[in-house]
């Protein structure tokens, strides 16, 4: 396996591994807690790919895709039911608030009214952090359904002093608002998107929790060291890299390793190639000779110079 020579202005594998800043999960931003409430766990997403999970406690019929209201920040926000009964799928706990009861025909009317006002506080963002010259790249605003909250995302490479900011949008907007610092992840699961295999980012569709990602799973899996191929839209390794890993790992306790001697079906020689996928070994003998062994069964096909690809008796 050959390592890819940077090209200018590429950045090393290693940079390329998920290294943003250790930010106060969502779920933990609020301060107190209220009482443990009984009831069916619910997880419901939001705009933004944003999910929570909730307690079903007033007993609301539900079934996944149901638009619900639940509790918020002092008041009422919406959101889409994608799972419903048992443990949610992030696996956190419940935040202690409530589904309140199914969103009605004029609150969704309401809510998708307000991507028009989300669009316009973007830019006005955009520009007052422009007018600042701070050092931050404004991401989405989110509304709450009943206007009492705003969150504006951004991104930045280090903390940001935005206390400023805040109290200037909150003097516009005359309500709550919060400035949430996210990663370069988190804003492509937001913004969504579609990766270079063709379908929709991961994150944006079923990734409920970003799980660390390591130049060292790519090595595992024999791929190309190549920063360009092995990074996703973000920027960071794909997180596609993690699906297989366990895979990877258990085969690499059962095949040999390169370059050891390893004999296998009565033929012996240095191991150059491992195919985890067909589960096979391709053996080099002291002749050059080349014999690909399968660890599945006793067949063996040898190639040399003057013959290759044929079958031993």
């Amino acid at each position: 396996m050959k390592n890819h020579d940077i090209e200018p202005g590429e950045k090393p594998l290693e940079e390329l591994e998920d290294r943003d800043l250790h930010l106060q999960p969502e779920e933990e931003a609020s301060g107190e807690e209220s009482p443990e409430l009984d009831g069916e766990i619910v997880e419901v997403v939001f705009r933004g790919n944003r999910r929570a999970a909730y307690v079903n406690a007033h007993n609301v019929q539900l079934s996944r895709g149901n638009h619900v209201i639940v509790e918020a920040d002092k008041g009422e926000d919406l959101g889409r039911v994608c799972h419903t009964g048992g443990k949610p799928r992030t696996g956190r706990r419940a935040k202690r608030k409530t589904v309140l009861r199914l969103a009605e025909s004029h609150e969704i009317s309401r809510w998708n009214a307000l991507r028009t006002k989300e669009e316009e506080a973007l830019r006005d963002f955009q520009q007052r952090i422009s007018r600042r010259k701070m050092p931050m790249k404004p991401v989405d605003v989110e509304y709450q359904l009943d206007g009492k909250k705003i969150c504006f995302y951004f991104t930045a490479d280090h903390r940001v002093d935005f206390r400023e900011l805040v109290r200037e949008l909150a003097s516009v907007y005359r309500t709550r608002i919060e400035l949430r610092q996210i990663g370069v992840r988190d804003e492509a699961k937001r913004l969504g998107g579609i990766g270079v295999c063709g379908r929709e980012l991961c994150c944006a569709t079923f990734l409920a929790e970003f799980a660390p990602i390591t130049s060292q799973m790519a090595r595992d899996q024999n791929l190309s060291l190549n920063p360009s191929k092995l990074s996703g839209i973000c920027g960071r390794l794909k997180c596609c890299l993690r699906f297989e890993q366990e895979f990877y790992r258990e085969s690499h306790e059962r095949f040999p390793r390169l370059g050891t001697t390893f004999a296998a079906n009565g033929h012996s020689g240095t191991v150059v190639k491992i195919d985890f996928l067909h589960e096979t070994v391709t053996l080099r003998a002291e002749d050059q000779d080349e014999w690909t062994v399968s660890l599945k069964g006793t067949s063996a096909t040898h190639s040399s110079r003057h013959q290759k690809n044929s079958t031993a008796n």
